[in-house]
């Protein structure tokens, strides 16, 4: 259709005895999975660029998020029916990789975007690339989970600093504390997430492993040797926190969020994403109470927090023309450097540029968890990793089961273990 139409555009400007260049416009098929907040800011960014280039217009179409995206690209791939440009999560790249659905990323791309990869957070780029290095996506955030919490409530205590920043929390037993504080100062559920399962429960026991210098893969095996104690210590955290009152019971994602801004909650873990919500809330005085985001804490041995990146992809396709793949890359470059409207989302660029720019310094809280950046755990590089994996199956089925006491965490993670191998084996 899209051929068509370019041939009908040529064919009008020879009847009416205009010359073809005047007429050319190249048309790049975009897929999305951007819903709410970021959906809103992903649009005007398209509509802006189609403002200034005449001679590229995006064609946007979201679709649904999850399982259902990769599946329909996927598909599409496969018959020649996929979009010329795409937004992927870099957690799914290694599932990607098997089923040969990208196409690589060239040092002549990279000039041709107006980047390189040096522009970029090396954990990124490592998470866009092959074990051997080869880049496959060129990353455009980094996305992570970070504490808000309730300014005025915590105001005069020892767990924030002259700033209003957060403080003092060194370890979980200075993490419980701080719960314990709080449950005895009437916030019902101290610390709120997504505790019935998916990805909130993921992202606080991977952000717990990690932070124990612990992998759920090594060399093929899951929880290999003492990764498996690390697991079960990651487990029984949240469980130990579960059984004192400190977090909900099975809080789904809307309920969870809706404890912080009720004042059930004098800290929330969850994304960046939900940093322009509580700023609505904030300016529309509906919250109640000041509010801010840190980096998370380091309560373990190392620094670490879970991550994913939104990068852009362009899908293996042998038939796409120089010309399209030209327009691809001016559209990837153009977003690059137009990133701080993005940052707006609550994301951090994955450009260096913007996170170093003076505009970026003034973007609060983005500036002052921009840190994170140095800490970002990315989902294991395997094929039952990444959004909408086996893995998020197995924190549904036997991780969130253990923190709310129906399963013993050694037990948990024995299970996790066996049900993951098999699918490596």
């Amino acid at each position: 259709m899209k051929r068509t139409l370019s041939r009908l555009a040529a064919t009008t400007a020879l009847v009416m005895g205009l010359s073809a260049p005047a007429w050319a416009q190249t048309e790049v098929e975009w897929w999305d999975f951007l819903a709410g907040g970021d959906g809103v800011r992903m649009k005007a960014l398209i509509d802006e660029f189609n403002a200034e280039h005449p001679d590229i217009q995006i064609e946007g179409t979201t679709l649904e998020w999850g399982l259902p995206f990769y599946t329909k690209v996927r598909t599409s791939v496969a018959v020649g029916e996929g979009p010329d440009i795409m937004t992927y999560h870099l957690s799914r790249l290694p599932l990607a990789l098997e089923e040969d659905v990208l196409s690589p990323i060239t040092d002549a791309d990279l000039e041709a975007a107006g980047i390189s990869t040096g522009d970029f957070f090396d954990a990124t780029i490592t998470a866009a690339s092959t074990d051997d290095g080869q880049l496959m996506a060129i990353p455009f955030d980094i996305h992570a989970v970070v504490v808000h919490y309730n300014r005025t409530a915590l105001e005069g205590t020892e767990w924030l600093d002259e700033d209003g920043n957060l403080t003092n929390i060194n370890s979980i037993e200075d993490m419980t504390n701080l719960l314990t504080w709080a449950k005895e100062n009437g916030f019902s559920d101290p610390l709120s997430f997504q505790s019935e399962g998916g990805g909130g429960t993921w992202r606080m026991f991977y952000t717990l492993l990690r932070q124990q210098g612990g992998e759920i893969l090594t060399d093929g095996e899951v929880l290999a040797g003492d990764n498996m104690d690390k697991a079960i210590t990651s487990i029984q955290t949240l469980a130990d926190w579960r059984a004192a009152g400190l977090i909900p019971e099975q809080a789904a994602y809307e309920a969870s969020v809706a404890l912080f801004s009720g004042g059930k909650s004098v800290l929330h873990i969850n994304g960046v994403w939900e940093v322009p919500t509580f700023k609505d809330s904030t300016e529309d005085g509906s919250l109640g109470f000041e509010w801010f985001a840190n980096e998370m804490p380091q309560m373990m041995d190392e620094p670490a927090t879970w991550a994913d990146s939104h990068a852009f992809a362009i899908p293996n396709d042998p038939n796409m023309t120089e010309e399209k793949r030209k327009a691809v890359l001016t559209v990837i470059g153009w977003m690059q450097k137009h990133s701080l409207a993005w940052a707006g989302a609550g994301h951090i660029p994955a450009y260096k540029p913007t996170v170093e720019s003076d505009a970026y310094a003034e973007l609060e809280p983005n500036a002052t968890y921009a840190s994170l950046a140095n800490s970002a755990a990315f989902d294991p590089r395997s094929k039952i990793a990444g959004v909408a994996s086996p893995i998020y199956d197995a924190v549904d089925n036997l991780i969130a089961p253990a923190v709310h006491g129906f399963l013993s965490p050694e037990d948990a993670a024995a299970q996790m273990k066996e049900q993951l191998q098999s699918l490596l084996d």
